[in-house]
């Protein structure tokens, strides 16, 4: 049977057993060939007798096409994937397990199930023999001949359900792996909404350094991009100079907000926020430094800074580049005793402070940035 008319004939019969199926209760075994009705299998043999005894068998159950050689195998297979296949161990034209080779190659077709029609008339090694190699071929499983029909149903059920139950646990896999990221994605814009929101509320302390943070931080990763740091160090950079003056939360308002000079006390007091904000963060173990940014922003390339007195690269790299970050947002904002400095005093500033107060590496880097910010954008608004 070919054609239009094996096509027609072999719905009719699914068409059948499934109008049979809805009529009965079904139970046990039946629930399962049901399940499979629509189930595409492509048998290969160079045998005719054979590739008709298996197709008859078959398409009282599945959608049944046959193909008589490799080559017409490798072109059905081009056109439709299937379920499953079912091939013969003597191909008219190709050794099978080059075929299979040829097939596991061919996109779609890697996960294809298969299953091996072999001769019975064998002793047991060589049986046995066989079945290894399929099994390092890609091979599922196989059928002896003569066939048993109801051994070759129950193979052929057997991988159907087991593919489809892997089919079910990749998909699963994916979607849990797309609704994990989505979570994580969420979390994390949670979470730098909540520390935008605590960083504009310890800003806001001073009208004078109100988007002071957000600032630094945006300069701070713009440095680290231009040095090249992966785009994960570029974040966490961000996140750290977000929360370097988180300190200030521990000083008085009426210390922050003074407009005249600090006593000697107040002054000691407001050198004291490095130190309470690396307090309030060292707990924060997801994102290991981020205590230490807030710690030793105001340390100096030269070892003059506080509060440690670090010098040269015992500063953390991704503390350098916030705290020169740091040093160009506070001469370019508004400050209670002077405006915005003009954009050739902050650059002249950055220049004079190379190798002293700033690494000189990322200095540089904040220069070229300001060549580039012709109309002076970078700056408080």
């Amino acid at each position: 049977m070919s054609g239009k008319n094996k096509i027609d004939s072999s719905m009719m019969r699914q068409l059948s057993f499934l109008n049979q199926s809805h009529e009965s209760s079904l139970q046990g075994n039946d629930l399962l060939e049901s399940a499979d009705a629509f189930a595409h299998i492509l048998v290969a043999s160079g045998d005719e007798d054979e590739l008709r005894t298996v197709e008859e068998m078959l398409e009282k159950r599945y959608f049944v096409h046959c193909v008589r050689s490799g080559k017409e195998l490798l072109q059905s297979l081009r056109q439709t994937i299937p379920d499953l296949m079912i091939l013969d161990e003597k191909m008219p034209d190709e050794e099978v397990f080059a075929l299979l080779n040829q097939i596991r190659s061919m996109e779609g077709c890697r996960e294809v199930p298969a299953i091996l029609m072999v001769q019975a008339k064998r002793t047991g090694t060589q049986i046995f023999d066989m079945e290894i190699k399929g099994l390092n071929a890609g091979v599922s499983d196989l059928i002896l001949k003569p066939f048993a029909e109801e051994i070759v149903f129950f193979r052929v059920n057997r991988i159907l359900e087991l593919a489809r139950l892997k089919q079910d646990l990749q998909r699963e896999v994916a979607y849990q792996t797309v609704e994990a990221e989505r979570r994580r994605q969420q979390v994390e814009r949670l979470s730098v909404q909540v520390i935008e929101a605590l960083v504009s509320a310890i800003d806001a302390k001073d009208e004078y350094t109100n988007g002071h943070s957000i600032r630094v931080a945006e300069y701070a990763r713009e440095i680290a991009k231009r040095y090249g740091l992966p785009e994960k160090t570029q974040a966490d950079i961000y996140y750290m100079a977000l929360l370097h003056d988180i300190g200030k939360i521990g000083i008085p308002d009426t210390i922050i907000q003074k407009t005249t000079g600090l006593t000697a006390e107040e002054y000691k007091l407001v050198l004291s926020h490095p130190t309470i904000g690396a307090e309030i963060l060292r707990h924060i173990s997801e994102m290991p430094g981020i205590d230490t940014a807030a710690r030793w922003h105001h340390e100096k390339y030269d070892g003059t800074g506080y509060p440690d007195g670090l010098k040269g690269e015992e500063i953390p790299q991704f503390v350098r580049i916030i705290g020169v970050a740091d040093a160009y947002d506070a001469m370019s904002s508004k400050r209670s005793y002077r405006d915005v400095l003009p954009q050739d005093v902050v650059r002249k500033e950055i220049v004079n402070g190379k190798g002293t107060q700033f690494d000189p590496v990322f200095a540089d880097i904040l220069i070229r940035m300001i060549d580039e910010d012709k109309e002076y954008q970078m700056r408080e608004k």
